[in-house]
C-alpha cells in the first residue's frame, strides 16, 4: 500500500513516498532551487531509516521537487548564521556527514533522478547514489573555488569515483557548469533522456530493479564498494558471506525455478 508523508520544515521540506517497492525521497525547496537546509539535513536519516526496515522497498530513488533543479546545493543563505558559531558549525556537518553516509551506505539500491539544477552538494549527493540517471535539461557544477569552501575527502571520493581524478579537477578547479551530454561523456550520469520521456523512462528503470532479487543487490553493493580500491583493502570474509547468503537464500531457489520454467521469478528477500 502506497504511504505518502512530508516533514515541513523552516526552510524547504523533506518529502517521501512509497508506492510499487519504490523509495521516494524529495528535496522540496523550489524557492531556493531546492537548496538542502539544516532543517532538511536532519528529516533524511529518519526517512532512510524506515526505507530500509520496509521489506516491501526495493529501490530509492532521490530527487527534487519540480522540474527546475534536483539539488542546488547547501542553502548558503544558513551559513552567515553559522560563521561566527563554531559548535553550531560543527553540529550542521555532522548532520550532513550523517545524510550523506547514510545514501552512500544504504543497503538497497539507489538512484538519482536529476532534472535541471544539480549543483555543489546536490553532485555529491548524486554520486553517493548508486546510480545515477539526467534529463536532458540537467546542468552540473560544484562552484566551490567560487565560495572558498573545501569539500571533506568522502564527498571528493565519491566524485573521483564517478568521473576519475583528472575530471574531478577540473571540475573543482575551474567550477564550470557542464551540460547532461558532458556529464554523460566524463562518466558523472549513466543515462541522459530527453526531458519528453524521462518519467516514464525512470519508472520503468527502478520498476526493473524492483523486480530483481533483494539479496543479491545488496551483495553487489557491498561487494563493488569493497573491492573498489582493490582486493588487498576489501573485507574478503564479509564478501564471501555476502555470496554465501544468496546461495543459501529461498530467492535462489526461486531464481533457478523460474528459469527452468520460462517465468518472471518472485522474490521476497529471503
Amino acid at each position: 500500500m502506497s504511504t505518502d508523508t512530508e516533514k515541513a520544515t523552516s526552510a524547504g521540506k523533506i518529502g517521501s513516498l512509497k508506492t510499487g517497492g519504490i523509495g521516494h525521497l524529495i528535496f522540496d525547496n523550489p524557492a531556493r532551487r531546492n537548496a538542502v537546509s539544516r532543517d532538511m539535513v536532519r528529516q533524511v536519516p529518519e526517512i532512510l531509516a524506515d526505507f530500509e526496515t520496509d521489506p516491501a522497498i526495493r529501490v530509492v530513488v532521490v530527487s527534487g521537487a519540480g522540474d527546475k533543479s534536483f539539488i542546488s546545493g547547501a542553502d548558503i543563505s544558513e551559513f552567515e548564521k553559522t560563521r561566527t558559531n563554531a559548535q553550531v558549525a560543527r553540529e550542521s556537518s555532522a548532520a550532513s556527514m550523517a545524510m550523506f553516509d547514510g545514501l552512500r551506505a544504504f543497503p538497497k539500491p539507489t538512484v538519482a533522478k536529476i532534472r535541471g539544477y544539480c549543483f555543489g552538494g546536490g553532485v555529491a549527493l548524486a554520486c553517493a547514489c548508486d546510480l545515477r540517471l539526467a534529463a536532458d535539461d540537467a546542468l552540473f557544477a560544484i562552484p566551490a573555488a567560487r565560495l572558498g569552501i573545501g569539500y571533506r575527502a568522502t564527498f571528493m571520493r565519491w566524485v573521483t569515483d564517478a568521473v576519475g581524478p583528472a575530471n574531478a579537477k577540473e571540475i573543482l578547479l575551474t567550477a564550470q557548469r557542464y551540460d547532461a551530454a558532458e556529464a554523460h561523456r566524463m562518466g558523472l550520469v549513466h543515462r541522459v533522456v530527453p526531458v519528453a520521456g524521462f518519467d516514464e523512462f525512470v519508472d520503468e528503470y527502478l520498476g526493473r530493479i524492483a523486480e530483481n532479487a533483494p539479496l543479491s543487490m545488496q551483495a553487489t553493493k557491498v561487494i563493488v564498494n569493497q573491492v573498489a580500491n582493490g582486493l588487498g583493502s576489501a573485507d574478503l570474509d564479509l564478501c564471501a558471506s555476502q555470496v554465501d547468503r544468496c546461495a543459501d537464500s529461498a530467492d535462489f531457489i526461486e531464481g533457478r525455478s523460474a528459469f527452468m520454467e520460462k517465468r518472471k521469478p518472485d522474490f521476497h528477500g529471503r
